[in-house]
């Protein structure tokens, strides 16, 4: 099969790169990386002798680290990892989609992987040990944590100006959910119905049913309901219906 462009233009970066490593510009090699996305920087770590990953590791902008880490196989993240100190992990991961934190701390080493934990903020370790609590081939193990809820009552003028005030919700948010005071889902608004609705419609006047995805349920089955029914994001809800999640396509 010949060579995608892709696969061309990432090689010669690659070359380019650990080139100026071994003639010692540095300030070349960060030029050529601010030019790669972190799916071709992660590539190129990849790719690159073991002895020149955290050379060029230490060049890549800090802001583009996490993004990086999510891309990368699971050998060479780890690796990477072990060789950073706890806090400087911790503040990494604790930036990460909570599928891909619980996947990259389950790849560690116990001891590693505890002393990141510990050196996590309270609100990021319980996202962490809930994930790491569900079965690798549960659906419990690919959920993300970073739902919006809603309650029945209010309207969806004051649901509007949350939003702008939040200023950023989540990737492949396609619903909100609507749950009551015990959290237990009631259903889901599609985002389109809240832009569109009148200011003062009551959220629970848009309420349909959202079919929601047991929290133990196989991974294998999580992903043949996305493919029947086309889903961009699912509910995830435990054995008391309480919402603790969603999956995102």
């Amino acid at each position: 099969m010949p060579d995608t462009f892709e696969s061309k233009s990432v090689r010669s970066q690659r070359h380019a790169i650990n080139q100026a490593l071994q003639e010692g510009h540095n300030d070349l090699a960060t030029e050529l990386l601010q030019r790669l996305q972190p799916c071709d920087i992660a590539l190129l770590l990849e790719s690159s002798p073991s002895r020149n990953r955290l050379d060029i590791w230490q060049l890549i902008s800090s802001d583009l680290h996490s993004d990086v880490l999510e891309e990368l196989a699971e050998d060479v993240r780890n690796g990477i990892i072990d060789t950073m100190q706890p806090d400087m992990a911790s503040d990494l991961l604790e930036e990460m989609d909570t599928d891909d934190l619980v996947d990259t701390l389950r790849g560690l080493p116990e001891s590693v992987s505890q002393d990141i934990l510990a050196a996590m903020d309270e609100q990021d370790r319980q996202r962490a040990e809930l994930g790491l609590s569900y079965g690798e081939d549960t659906a419990g193990f690919i959920m993300n944590t970073d739902t919006i809820t809603l309650r029945p009552k209010i309207n969806v003028d004051v649901v509007l100006r949350y939003l702008r005030l939040k200023g950023d919700i989540p990737e492949h948010t396609d619903t909100l959910y609507v749950v009551d005071r015990d959290d237990k889902l009631m259903g889901g608004v599609a985002l389109t119905n809240l832009i569109t609705a009148a200011p003062d419609t009551p959220v629970e006047d848009l309420i349909k049913d959202s079919e929601a995805i047991p929290v133990d349920m196989d991974d294998g089955e999580v992903a043949n309901l996305f493919e029947r029914y086309d889903w961009l994001s699912a509910p995830v809800v435990d054995n008391n219906n309480q919402l603790v999640g969603r999956i995102t396509i």
